[in-house]
């Protein structure tokens, strides 16, 4: 649903500008996904590539993982709410993601890896982001940015509302990814029912918000918009995005990033600036050069 264009009463603050619910997709070896970013209804939000939500505790939705796949041009972030899933690249790199906690991969010029749950029954569940990289670090070395739930700072910003802070800076907090070229705003945000909060998003970037708990109303008083699990919205531009509690409250996630305005040629697990620059990943992939 695209949102007609309103004159806000609170000068900056972001309206909704596009409101869309998730499409069910699989990855991996069938893993059942609700994917948000990353389809016909939103291709992308520049520098945003996807968005994937993954929650079951039916073992058979996840139990198949993803087995060895290549990434090159573009960064993931996995965010894990709930279950234990092993990770592990063919440049020896291993590591065990549990509940809170988040990988931040800067895949750079290649790697391949594999993300296996570590559990046969319960709940598994998080988000997988895609970021692109601008043109000038497409090929530069791969990196891991990894932080138990315990690193993430917890910031309360006014009564009522708390924030975990895994990327960007709140209340003379920061959240611990850093050195990323687009800057990210990377917030899980808890909101009790009727709390109201003016939540600050940088002017110069691009932003969105994903409720997957509860009910919240988004936007300044002359056009908000009442959004429910499930349910994701681009954001306008301004300096702040105001917040409101539904009835039980809400938890949601808000991410902001420098737009890279360059060209976008991707295919599959590659994401370059031109089509020979996905040929010659693919080439290179074939010749074992990841």
């Amino acid at each position: 649903m695209t949102i007609p264009d309103h004159q806000s009463t609170a000068p900056g603050s972001r309206r909704l500008t596009r409101v869309v619910r998730g499409t069910p997709a699989s990855d991996g070896a069938g893993v059942k996904l609700n994917r948000v970013i990353g389809t016909q209804q939103v291709p992308d939000i520049d520098p945003f590539l996807m968005l994937d939500e993954f929650r079951s505790d039916n073992a058979n939705d996840y139990i198949a993982g993803f087995p060895d796949h290549p990434h090159r041009g573009f960064e993931t972030v996995t965010y894990m709410l709930a279950g234990r899933m092993r990770h592990a690249d063919n440049h020896g790199h291993s590591g065990l993601m549990e509940a809170g906690s988040v990988q931040w991969m800067t895949a750079g010029r290649g790697i391949i890896h594999s993300e296996m749950p570590e559990q046969e029954n319960g709940l598994m569940a998080g988000f997988q982001l895609w970021i692109n990289l601008p043109a000038r670090l497409k090929m530069s070395a791969p990196r891991y940015q990894e932080f138990p739930a315990t690193a993430m700072p917890l910031v309360t910003p006014a009564p009522g509302v708390t924030v975990k802070l895994i990327a960007g800076e709140l209340e003379g907090r920061t959240g611990p990814v850093s050195g990323i070229a687009t800057q990210p705003l990377y917030w899980d945000i808890s909101l009790a029912a009727g709390t109201d909060w003016r939540a600050p998003v940088p002017a110069t970037h691009q932003a969105f918000i994903y409720v997957f708990e509860g009910g919240v109303r988004a936007g300044p008083a002359d056009s908000r918009h009442d959004l429910q699990q499930g349910q994701m919205a681009v954001l306008g531009q301004g300096d702040h995005l105001e917040l409101q509690g539904g009835n039980e409250g809400a938890r949601l996630l808000l991410i902001a990033g420098l737009p890279l305005g360059e060209p976008v040629a991707r295919y599959g697990p590659f994401v370059m600036n031109t089509q020979q620059e996905i040929h010659q990943a693919f080439t290179d992939y074939q010749n074992g050069r990841f």
